[in-house]
């Protein structure tokens, strides 16, 4: 009987978690180097039935931050299916890993578009992070609730990209508005 009643628990105070969208650069910190992306992130159980993922090939992608850059390795979800998946059934995720949606295209995410993002079948807490078409982040919502289905759009202006990591690592990495985002597919 307790072992169901802490599994509510913890579901619950998952739900309760509030996202933050970063729209504005925070006072920056003295410029100096980024912490290394060297956390260790727990794993998240799945159902039984939960589909089997095996991530995809990885790609870098560095931010340039106040604190200086900090670098991760991607999969690239550049077509409709892989967009589609995103990270959806994922027990884990190493914290130097994320995803980048490339649309190909600027976007715009908003109520008035009908377009957002969504946490359906994620179980990881992420760092959703708008990125415009000059590679430049537009906002960050932070820690977006697992398994949720509430629509999370962009802050002003179209984009271009998507970049999700591990929930909370944003704020940890000092990876703020305004910051540049160096991959392949931005100019």
């Amino acid at each position: 009987m307790l072992r169901p009643v802490l599994g509510l628990c913890a579901i619950l105070l998952l739900a309760a978690c509030a996202r933050e969208v970063v729209t504005e650069p925070a006072v920056a910190e003295a410029p100096g180097s980024a912490p290394p992306v060297t956390q260790t992130v727990a794993a998240v159980p799945l159902p039984a039935n939960a589909p089997r993922v095996t991530p995809g090939p990885t790609e870098p992608l560095s931010i340039v931050t106040a604190r200086g850059p900090v670098d991760f390795k991607v999969e690239l979800a550049d077509e409709e299916p892989e967009r589609s998946q995103g990270l959806m059934w994922r027990g884990s995720m190493p914290a130097d890993r994320g995803m980048i949606f490339d649309y190909g295209q600027s976007l715009e995410l908003s109520p008035q578009s009908g377009r957002g993002f969504w946490m359906r079948n994620t179980y990881l807490p992420l760092d959703i992070i708008f990125i415009g078409p000059d590679g430049r982040i537009q906002s960050i919502a932070r820690n977006a609730t697992p398994l949720s289905e509430a629509m999370i759009f962009a802050g002003a202006g179209p984009v271009r990209a998507i970049l999700e990591i591990n929930g909370g690592l944003s704020e940890r990495l000092g990876i703020l508005p305004g910051d540049r985002v160096r991959h392949r597919i931005f100019p």
